[in-house]
């Protein structure tokens, strides 16, 4: 693990990374999604993509990169675009899960890896709607402290910062992104995902000129089962 300091509109930033095949000349970027970290993805991938030098940040606020800092995904993009930057790596083929997803379509490489990617806005269950209207009623009544229990588990134990973050990402519509996104895009997904739908990963795969789709039994971690194929589909495409 290695760690690099990037200075950000006027703050300091502790961004934790790990670099894997050295000694290869193409450079994968891969970032993880929100409430995960840098370990869970290199887990699954650092066996495979031989042909690229992988490199693994835990994005501010995650894993090992603390942050006391309220964010926006420009935010991060901005970051990551100063981080990368700083070790000399090129942004030409980055993955992304989840929140990651938005992230590296921001990043706008030339080749773009997205696994069961946010950015796509669903419906919300009638059971969410009903959880929203209750905390804004109790907030209306001055009862601010009460809404926690309606909040979601993606910010179970989260800091405050880290809470008004996901407030400030959580419901962004990236179908411009998507659609105005003009490099060539491997685009993977789970058949059973319940965060990430599978309806968004074909939506995305529409609005993305230059894109290739596949989908697999599993849920939004699906790629834990799959990173052996997807790594070879992506070696097919790029290599």
């Amino acid at each position: 693990m290695a760690l690099k300091t990037i200075q950000y509109d006027n703050k300091s930033f502790d961004i934790s990374y790990e670099i894997i095949n050295q000694s290869s000349k193409k450079d994968i970027i891969i970032l993880h999604g929100w409430g995960s970290n840098k370990d869970i993805m290199s887990k699954n991938f650092k066996n495979h993509l031989k042909s690229f030098r992988h490199i693994y940040i835990d994005l501010p606020g995650f894993g090992k990169s603390p942050t006391e800092y309220v964010l926006t995904t420009n935010d991060y993009t901005n970051i990551m675009e100063l981080f990368l930057s700083a070790i000399s790596a090129s942004k030409d083929t980055i993955m992304g899960h989840s929140y990651g997803g938005k992230i590296a379509t921001k990043l706008n490489p030339k080749n773009l890896i997205l696994l069961s990617s946010a950015g796509i806005v669903e419906e919300k269950s009638a059971k969410v709607k009903t959880k929203i209207k209750m905390a804004k009623f109790f907030k209306t009544l001055g009862l601010g402290g009460i809404t926690k229990i309606f909040r979601s588990k993606d910010v179970d134990n989260m800091s405050q910062n880290m809470y008004e973050t996901f407030k400030n990402v959580l419901n962004e519509d990236f179908t411009e992104e998507f659609k105005n996104f003009s490099g060539k895009a491997y685009i993977f997904w789970g058949e059973s995902d319940t965060a990430t739908s599978l309806e968004s990963g074909k939506k995305i795969a529409s609005l993305i000129k230059n894109s290739q789709f596949k989908s697999y039994e599993g849920t939004h971690f699906f790629f834990v089962e799959n990173a052996k194929d997807i790594s070879e589909t992506i070696e097919n495409g790029i290599l």
